[in-house]
């Protein structure tokens, strides 16, 4: 295999999800507890890709620690109800490496039980670690903390890893310790993060059959 262990994002990476889930749920928030303010969907990725979702709810709404925690148990019950579907090619990828006996981890920030719900919901390989939005500030992305674990418990060198994600974050965290990064562009079609995802990674896929392909290569 090309690498013995492949890390996933979740949201826009296996899972198509802000389009259809995250950005109508924030929606719905701002509508009740911000009226009369509302975020694009656009801007939403925009945001999201830098300078990250809890920078952006200070920063453009204004919110405090508390603020944060109602936005999230709110979040929380909405996506209860609402599973979204992995990208086509995505299973084949994750049962290629799961053949091969690699492994599979996430490193997100949706939580770990919405995220091991949507993997088996769309069929897909459990994955062996994931590390979700239920850990401390200092444990998730872009902190590299995560990755230093999954190399810790696995006893694996930088080079063997792949993080796979769509968001500057994940890049950031890659570049901390030194794995290797593939951008993914398929979420979305905004230029200024396909821009710089080019200009930065050498890596960088638009389809998903794109990502196999070099996998396989």
């Amino acid at each position: 295999m090309k690498y013995r262990c492949l890390v996933f994002d979740h949201d826009d990476t296996v899972v198509n999800s802000t389009a259809t889930i995250h950005h109508p749920c924030f929606e719905a928030y701002l509508q009740r507890y911000y009226p009369g303010r509302s975020c694009t969907l656009e801007d939403y990725f925009i945001k999201n890709f830098s300078p990250g979702f809890v920078p952006m709810c200070r920063e453009e709404y204004g919110m405090s620690d508390e603020d944060l925690a109602q936005e999230g148990l709110f979040w929380r019950e909405w996506v209860k109800d609402h599973i979204p579907a992995a990208y086509p090619g995505i299973r084949e990828i994750m049962e290629r490496q799961r053949a091969e006996g690699g492994l599979l981890c996430v490193i997100s920030h949706s939580y770990e039980d919405n995220i091991r719900r949507d993997y088996a919901a769309n069929g897909l390989p459990a994955p062996d670690l994931v590390f979700g939005w239920e850990q401390p500030l200092e444990r998730r992305k872009p902190y590299p903390w995560p990755l230093e674990e999954i190399l810790r418990r696995y006893d694996l060198a930088p080079s063997e890893l792949l993080m796979i994600d769509d968001l500057k974050p994940g890049y950031d965290m890659a570049a901390a310790c030194g794995v290797d990064f593939a951008a993914v562009g398929w979420a979305n079609d905004i230029p200024a993060i396909e821009r710089f995802m080019r200009q930065n990674c050498r890596n960088y896929f638009k389809t998903v059959a794109e990502l196999a392909a070099f996998l396989e290569g």
